[in-house]
């Protein structure tokens, strides 16, 4: 009894053995689909992003030249205001009381001009018939010439009261745009005094001072001696506003300083920029783009397919011979809109990887096509995306 259930528990293993032995194998799964980009050589425009400021073309301090206490203030703060235009009115009599005190002065050398003149004139007729002495006559000359000489200094006189009397009336020393008044009608000013009354500005025309270190001048300029970038005019210069946005008119570059600044180590760039609309405040912090030259035999690769080893050296993926990934390390010079400028590690020709990178390993067999856009499902940008976003901090 116990041998026949023993054969028919081997026949039943032996049935089952043979049945799964001829069941096929599972497929091996097929090769990962990767979105790869093939490189090539362009030229491109080397843009650099610099710091700057706003500053006004002209700016004058407006200020007492004689002392007084102010009568009227004769401008809207904050408004227009022209190149003579009076701007503050200070009390002036005293100014008018020294006026006429010359101006009489003046008058009194006048009438003594006519009483000398006329005693030298009679003594050089007596001097002649021995009348009166030689000495007398040498001291009638001496003060007709003297009274001459008083009349002179009383016209001086009268004409520096005049100028402190025109004093009193502050005008506009340019055209302008004119800030708030640090002094009220009443206070009492006084010429070389430490605070402006007001401030001027024209700023219908602005400069907007930049700073690049001297080692990025030092590399454009030995990039152009090689060949590897023709130089630009340096004319084509856009702004960033504060709140990110650009500023729709380009400016022009005026100069690049001659000495680099001691302490921060930079070359100082000025460029000018039309302000029809008052936009552009002095003072104001903005980003400038320059056009430094162009770039020729450029490889631009998208950022996407760059990405940072924990090393922090940037690497790209590359589909190789029978379609294997390979890993470069690659060295980025400046980005490009959303393209890095590859300066070694990759070359025309190459299909680098820019979809797909999520855990895939050099030496996998993938399947290249043309690059779609990123979906959900692949976990939002690749991580080459985030890597190449922190390579150009």
């Amino acid at each position: 009894m116990q041998k026949g259930i023993f054969t028919g528990l081997l026949t039943c293993a032996s049935a089952l053995a043979l049945s799964a032995c001829g069941e096929s194998q599972p497929p091996a799964p097929p090769p990962p689909a990767v979105g790869v980009v093939t490189l090539k050589t362009e030229s491109a425009p080397l843009l650099n992003e610099l710091p700057g400021r706003i500053a006004a073309v002209e700016t004058a301090e407006v200020r007492p030249q004689i002392s007084g206490v102010i009568r009227r203030r004769l401008f809207a703060e904050g408004g227009y205001v022209r190149a003579g235009q009076t701007l503050y009115e200070i009390d002036d009599a005293p100014y008018r009381a020294a006026l006429a005190q010359a101006q009489g002065s003046l008058a009194r050398a006048n009438a003594a001009i006519a009483s000398t003149s006329l005693q030298a004139q009679r003594y050089k007729d007596l001097v002649g018939m021995n009348a009166v002495s030689r000495q007398d006559y040498d001291n009638a000359v001496a003060s007709a010439q003297q009274a001459r000489a008083d009349v002179a200094a009383q016209r001086g006189a009268v004409q520096a009261a005049q100028v402190n009397q025109n004093f009193t009336r502050i005008s506009a020393p340019i055209s302008g745009r004119i800030g708030r008044s640090l002094f009220t009608p009443g206070a009492l000013v006084q010429a070389g005094q430490a605070d402006a009354l007001a401030t001027i500005q024209r700023t219908d025309t602005v400069y907007v001072d930049v700073t690049q270190s001297a080692a990025q001048v030092i590399d454009l300029k030995q990039a152009i001696k090689n060949g590897g970038v023709s130089g630009g005019d340096g004319a084509r210069i856009q702004l960033l506003l504060p709140n990110g946005s650009t500023y729709p008119i380009e400016g022009r570059l005026q100069f690049s300083e001659v000495t680099v600044d001691q302490t921060s180590g930079a070359v100082t760039l000025r460029a000018t920029f039309p302000n029809p609309d008052g936009l552009l405040l002095p003072g104001m912090y903005v980003r400038a783009k320059l056009v430094e030259g162009q770039r020729t035999q450029a490889i631009l690769a998208p950022q996407q397919g760059i990405s940072r080893d924990p090393r922090g050296r940037a690497t790209a993926m590359v589909v190789g011979k029978d379609n294997k990934v390979e890993m470069r390390q690659v060295e980025v010079d400046r980005a490009i809109g959303d393209k890095w400028i590859v300066t070694s590690g990759l070359k025309a020709g190459d299909r680098l990887i820019v979809e797909g990178l999520v855990n895939l390993r050099p030496g996998t067999v993938v399947k290249p096509g043309a690059p779609q856009q990123v979906t959900a499902t692949q976990g939002g940008a690749p991580d080459g995306a985030h890597g190449a976003q922190g390579g150009a901090n």
